[in-house]
């Protein structure tokens, strides 16, 4: 069974040109659901199972019950049931397994939270704060800070950026997927912050010579999304922000700020790497409500009319 998982994970890598991220979250959920299948599932009078062709519908949906009564989250079990849809659909159609029994499969409904991005002298608390100490980890939390802000990059783009994505003499940096790159400028403060990392502070943490990841945690490897979670959670506690602030906040923040600085919500889109701009405008609300809350007065667009 676990053959077909990784004939169909390697249909994602190559076929479907899938993310190495959206690839290790398939691996997982259906890893997760082999061995469910597998132990005879949470009934015990169903037959153990062999081979994927045995997996009928009820079994599918005792996994969906399974899941839910064992607390997982609605955005969680949407994900996995949309990955064990999309592994169905390829055993029928590329492996000739028959009948799907997923096709039924509902995915419960996922409310979906508007964005909370913090006010602009929290960012700026925020983005001081690694200077108050002298290290190379302070170095890198600084450039770190200002990277994830100063170019609004989703946590998976900063973790994975390597040393020459950057280009201090251009003042530019690349993010994204190999196939849908994207080049921006960095601000004053971002290139500052990243030349004195890429100088003083990677050196300091350096372990092997030939290390390409930019940001490195204190064994000299690439920072993980976990770690970086970690340094966020740390300065915003040290700085006294009592609103909850992920790395992604930082993300939301810059957009809601970005709008009500008047930029273009095309450009913007450009910037965050969204594929429609109806998922940019989604931060409308947002940097209203903001922008209203720090000055006063009736806003529209991000201007001030009353």
């Amino acid at each position: 069974m676990f053959t077909s998982v990784q004939r169909f994970l390697l249909f994602l890598e190559e076929d479907q040109e899938r993310s190495a991220n959206t690839t290790a979250a398939y691996r997982n959920d259906l890893t997760q659901f082999t061995k469910y299948v597998k132990e005879g599932c949470d009934d015990s009078s169903h037959p153990t199972i062999h081979c994927w062709t045995q997996v009928d519908e009820p079994v599918v949906q005792s996994y969906l019950v399974h899941l839910k009564q064992h607390d997982y989250a609605s955005a969680t079990v949407a994900r996995k049931v949309a990955c064990i849809k999309s592994f169905f659909h390829w055993m029928a159609t590329s492996e000739g397994s028959g009948a799907n029994p997923a096709l039924a499969l509902e995915a419960p409904r996922v409310k979906k939270l508007a964005p909370r991005p913090i006010r602009p002298h929290e960012i700026e608390l925020l983005l001081a704060e690694p200077a108050r100490e002298q290290s190379a980890q302070a170095l890198r939390d600084s450039a770190l800070l200002e990277t994830l802000y100063a170019s609004g990059m989703r946590v998976t783009e900063v973790v994975a950026l390597n040393l020459d994505d950057i280009d201090i003499a251009q003042s530019t940096i690349r993010t994204g997927d190999p196939r849908k790159s994207r080049r921006m400028e960095l601000a004053p403060s971002a290139r500052a912050a990243l030349h004195a990392y890429i100088h003083d502070g990677r050196p300091a943490l350096l372990v092997r010579p030939d290390e390409v990841a930019l940001f490195l945690n204190h064994r000299g490897q690439r920072l993980t999304r976990q770690g970086l979670w970690l340094i966020v959670k740390r300065y915003v506690k040290q700085v006294g922000i009592t609103a909850t602030v992920t790395p992604h906040t930082l993300r939301q923040s810059f957009a809601a700020h970005q709008l009500n600085a008047g930029v273009d919500i095309h450009q913007l889109q450009g910037q965050l790497g969204h594929a429609s701009a109806q998922t940019t405008l989604t931060y409308r609300k947002a940097a209203d409500a903001l922008a209203q809350e720090e000055g006063g007065g009736v806003w529209v667009d991000g201007k001030k009319i009353g």
